[in-house]
């Protein structure tokens, strides 16, 4: 027997987009928590959903382990769990079912859990952690099993389902701020060799997560918070490359994905990273998320080619100041246009998150954000529409417009969810017109280096022709997509 089942609800199989770029990441929240707990002298086990088929998986995983507990503790840290997929959240639910059958406890900790408190204690799990999570998990598994006489209802963190079935909330627990303290995730409960065997498969590398930091300080009035609110902790440099020290000898990673909401945000930090990195032999090529305006600070670039950085992604969302002004981003369009050359004169490739669909967004706005795209020829591009989530000042602004649908059922679904510049048709449209037209530009730079004996490359040639011949067809259904209002909330109510 196991004390504690940890896992979590992200499935790849059930995001279609994901899928198919097959670029697999280990739960690092539920591997923090596991080492956490692990530490208090509890017996643990893994089930990893990311690599699952579907939730049969965790019944047979129930049914190995015959664990005390079943703790979904979702991965805080990828944005995709941020996002709070339908169909992750069924997921969870028949998880829970499964567990409950078996006389198994449930404990969830996760933004979607938070976000919807009786929806989950409703289906059967019996407490939600609010928050971080694993201080709460700690004192809640000490009261469960005896260890102190403290009841759950005076624990800090939690919210439960009282003798009248209504929720109950007990008070908000502090973030963790002395990161440093914590353990390293548990990567023993990982399957690397079935993880590393997708990656050279697939892109001839092994890539694994990790994080410096954790929430962010920023106030972008559409970014939900519900697990740090607007706090910000960091780890320190000496704590991350030790423990890079301690992956590059377990796991032997070709690449690192520092999941950070932003990446190196401190005074100084990134330059003491690249330091240290350089000194103990362990620089790994990593890719990051970091803001446009830090980037342009006079080393900081510098010094995250010197720590190993290999692709850095911008949140740039727009190229119209208008819409960066409305999103409270902070940001100016100046600052990536800059960001973006510094980056790629020092040999470090950009990638972009762009984003559409903002309130009062017009045509002239998104032509904006699709010139700046040709200007600076990002290496890779991300395209997503403002996407209400709960506890957010634009949430708060659109609630009233919002249907039955109020999430995507998968990261590919692009559905407006409330009463927007235009239609869903009309963004989708926009997802296809701005990837063509990046697609052909990319192939079109590069045609010099490419060789028509590489089937690869000839695949691309093809490809960039096709692009070209299309986009024309593909622009004018955009333009008259233009025209047709916005979708209905009656109509968001039958998808």
């Amino acid at each position: 027997m196991t004390d504690i089942l940890f896992g979590q609800s992200y499935y790849l199989r059930f995001d279609p987009k994901l899928y198919a770029s097959m670029q697999p990441y280990p739960p690092l929240g539920s591997l923090y928590a596991a080492s956490f707990i692990r530490q208090q002298g509890y017996s643990v086990a893994l089930f990893d959903a990311m690599l699952a088929d579907s939730e049969t998986e965790f019944a047979a995983a129930l049914d190995r382990t015959k664990p005390r507990f079943a703790v979904l503790f979702e991965d805080n840290f990828n944005y995709l769990s941020k996002m709070c997929l339908m169909r992750m959240r069924e997921a969870a639910f028949a998880m829970t079912t499964m567990a409950t059958e078996r006389g198994v406890m449930v404990i969830i900790c996760g933004a979607d859990a938070t976000d919807h408190l009786a929806q989950y204690l409703g289906n059967g799990a019996s407490y939600v952690i609010r928050g971080e999570g694993e201080e709460t998990l700690r004192d809640l598994l000490a009261s469960l099993t005896g260890k102190v006489n403290e009841k759950p209802e005076t624990i800090s963190g939690l919210s439960f389902l009282n003798a009248a079935g209504e929720v109950q909330q007990t008070m908000p627990r502090p973030a963790l701020r002395e990161l440093d303290s914590m353990p390293f995730p548990a990567w023993d409960l990982v399957d690397q060799d079935r993880y590393r065997k997708i990656w050279v498969e697939r892109h001839g590398y092994y890539s694994i997560n990790m994080v410096t930091t954790r929430g962010c300080p920023y106030s972008c009035n559409w970014c939900a918070k519900p697990i740090w609110g607007q706090r910000y902790n960091v780890r320190s440099p000496e704590n991350v490359v030790a423990e890079l020290k301690y992956i590059k000898e377990l796991v032997n990673p070709d690449h690192i994905w520092f999941a950070d909401d932003i990446f190196g945000l401190k005074p100084g930090w990134v330059q003491r990273f690249a330091d240290l990195n350089e000194a103990a032999g362990v620089k790994i090529p990593f890719k990051s998320l970091n803001r446009a305006d830090l980037l342009l600070h006079e080393d900081t670039v510098p010094a995250l080619k010197r720590a190993g950085a290999h692709t850095i992604w911008i949140g740039a969302e727009s190229g119209s100041q208008k819409i960066l002004d409305a999103m409270d981003k902070g940001t100016q369009v100046e600052d990536i246009y800059g960001a973006a050359q510094k980056l790629h004169a020092a040999g470090i490739r950009t990638g972009f998150f762009l984003q559409f669909g903002y309130l009062g967004e017009t045509r002239e706005d998104v032509e904006k954000t699709i010139q700046m795209v040709r200007d600076l020829m990002p290496d890779d591009i991300g395209i997503s529409v403002t996407y209400p989530l709960p506890g957010t000042k634009f949430y708060e602004r659109v609630k009233n417009e919002l249907g039955d649908k109020t999430n995507w059922n998968d990261s590919e679904d692009l559905a407006m969810l409330y009463h927007g510049p235009y239609s869903t048709e009309f963004y989708r449209q926009l997802h296809t017109v701005i990837h063509k037209e990046y697609r052909a530009r990319k192939t079109w730079r590069r045609l010099g280096q490419l060789r028509l004996w590489d089937r690869e490359d000839v695949r691309q040639i093809g490809a960039m022709v096709y692009h070209t011949l299309t986009l024309p067809a593909a622009r004018a259904k955009l333009n008259a997509l233009e025209r047709v209002p916005q979708t209905s909330v009656i109509s968001l109510k039958a998808m």
